[in-house]
């Protein structure tokens, strides 16, 4: 089983550590997409139009300037990188040995840098949305279509895919049609007053929930089926789509976020 999420637009920069080696991540064929990301990224972020470029506010001025050192600046492990609510959620500090392991194995974060990384790949702090267009490269989603598919793949071998990312991430790659059958979507409902809605908060915090139970659990669903009824074993709402030539999609519907759970995340009640 491959779990794949989508990357957080904040991030916490390491104080101290080596800098990036792009030898030393994991999926080496994407190596020469992710130079050539970074060399137009960096070019970008020391330009004078850079926040405009970017699509940044002038409060955020000193995450562009952070670009301009991403071959210098400390790296840590992705797991510790990416902060937002899903990661809140998840809590990767806070998971037991065992399934620290499993997630180094079933993880994999999207990212507009770097393609995909694995939890404990070492990466530095970057500020890059995946709509962004870099000058003489072009826009970052065309050139992980190009080159994603591959690596995607590999790390998948015979396994589900549980497909997490937003919108925006699902440009990067899109499953193809021999792999549907192997595809989970997931998707979260607020259901409040009758009505159900995508809601952003709800969206992020429920999609840390699941990836932390599945990862607790350790159950290998091989289709989406079977990971629908482990998802109804471990307590959540699920309710399953028609198969497509896209996959599967998982309709996970939560009524609110309430107290504090393990961890000291926020529980979803479903």
């Amino acid at each position: 089983m491959l779990i794949l999420l989508p990357p957080s637009e904040g991030k916490s920069a390491p104080a101290r550590g080596n800098p990036l080696d792009l030898a030393g991540l994991s999926s080496p064929s994407l190596t020469d997409a992710r130079t050539r990301i970074i060399d137009a990224l960096v070019a970008a972020s020391a330009a004078p139009d850079a926040l405009a470029t970017l699509g940044l506010t002038p409060g955020l001025a000193d995450e562009a300037e952070c670009n301009t050192r991403l071959g210098t600046a400390p790296a840590a492990r992705a797991d510790r990188i990416y902060t937002g609510v899903l990661y809140d959620a998840l809590s990767f500090a806070t998971l037991s040995p065992t399934a620290r392991r499993r997630a180094t194995n079933r993880v994999a974060i999207t990212s507009s840098v770097f393609g995909m990384v694995r939890p404990t790949d070492r990466i530095p702090a970057y500020r890059l949305a995946g709509g962004v267009s870099l000058p003489g490269l072009g826009p970052v989603a065309g050139v992980w279509r190009e080159t994603l598919g591959d690596a995607v793949s590999d790390a998948l071998g015979s396994g589900l895919l549980v497909d997490l990312r937003s919108t925006t991430y699902t440009a990067f790659w899109r499953p193809p049609r021999e792999l549907a059958s192997r595809v989970a979507t997931v998707r979260v409902l607020h259901e409040s007053g009758g009505r159900r809605a995508v809601v952003s908060h709800f969206n992020k915090a429920t999609k840390g929930h699941l990836v932390r139970a599945l990862l607790e659990d350790g159950g290998a669903p091989r289709t989406p089926a079977a990971l629908a009824d482990l998802l109804r074993r471990l307590g959540w709402k699920v309710e399953e789509g028609e198969p497509t030539v896209k996959g599967t999609q998982l309709d996970v519907v939560v009524t609110e976020i309430s107290a504090t759970g393990g961890g000291g995340v926020t529980t979803a009640r479903r």
